[in-house]
């Protein structure tokens, strides 16, 4: 078979998600826009040219506000500091990727780097193809929402307040997709969730010390901290055989 197209095929099933929460976000997005006066054009360009979501809706204010270069820059680049702590996860998965890797870069959003970072690429798949894919389909989810709400948002009359909420949804849809894949590991006893664990006990501890305005960067500066510390005893456990049926591990 093509390897795009069974890269391509293997690859949007875990995307699904993706897509039900895009779409809607994108939808709101434009509507955001024309609502505020802007052409329904533009919705559909920021949507590919800046490809982020959180930051889109920032811009809305932004372009509505006094020209201030500066005030844009430190804005953009504090909502984006996440993306620090995704290139280094995808070091080595994006190595040898050839020129799909400068694509890939560019549209690591919070969904595509959680997908691709969990992604067990199916045997006899190109692994390059389907982190492409992931990509691709994604961001072609949010340039289709965003289209739609800028083009038919003039005609909708209904309340969208609370749509954003599909953000919260997708992400609790792949954490549980996880939270199963690792179950299913063999390893038999809740140190199969450690990293889980961690990430909830650090964004929690980080939400209580810092607030939920400013929680989201030590949160991720302290996964990262206890990850690597506990990533020889984590590694450890992983290659572990499965125990057979009701054999416990010492």
């Amino acid at each position: 078979m093509n390897r795009p197209l069974s890269a391509l095929k293997a690859c949007f099933p875990s995307t699904i998600p993706v897509l039900a929460g895009y779409v809607f976000l994108g939808i709101t997005y434009g509507i955001l826009m024309v609502t505020n006066g802007f052409p329904f054009w533009l919705p559909i360009l920021t949507a590919a040219l800046v490809y982020t979501g959180s930051m889109e809706f920032l811009l809305t204010a932004i372009l509505l506000s006094s020209f201030n270069p500066v005030s844009a820059f430190v804005t953009a680049f504090m909502v984006g500091a996440r993306h620090l702590f995704y290139g280094l996860s995808m070091l080595g998965k994006y190595q040898n990727t050839g020129w799909k890797k400068f694509y890939l870069i560019y549209t690591t959003s919070d969904e595509t780097f959680a997908i691709n970072y969990a992604a067990e690429v199916p045997k006899g798949v190109d692994r390059s193809w389907y982190y492409f894919f992931v990509s691709l389909l994604d961001q072609c989810y949010w340039i289709f929402g965003a289209a739609l709400g800028s083009i038919f948002g003039s005609l909708l009359t209904f309340n969208t307040e609370g749509l954003d909420f599909v953000m919260t949804a997708m992400f609790t849809v792949i954490f549980l997709n996880q939270w199963m894949k690792d179950s299913g590991s063999g390893l038999g006893s809740l140190r199969s969730h450690v990293s889980e664990f961690i990430g909830i006990a650090a964004s929690v501890g980080s939400l209580f010390v810092f607030g939920p305005d400013n929680f989201i960067i030590p949160a991720m500066i302290l996964i990262l901290l206890l990850l690597a510390l506990f990533q020889k005893k984590l590694t450890a456990w992983n290659e572990e055989p499965a125990a057979a049926p009701g054999e416990e591990r010492s």
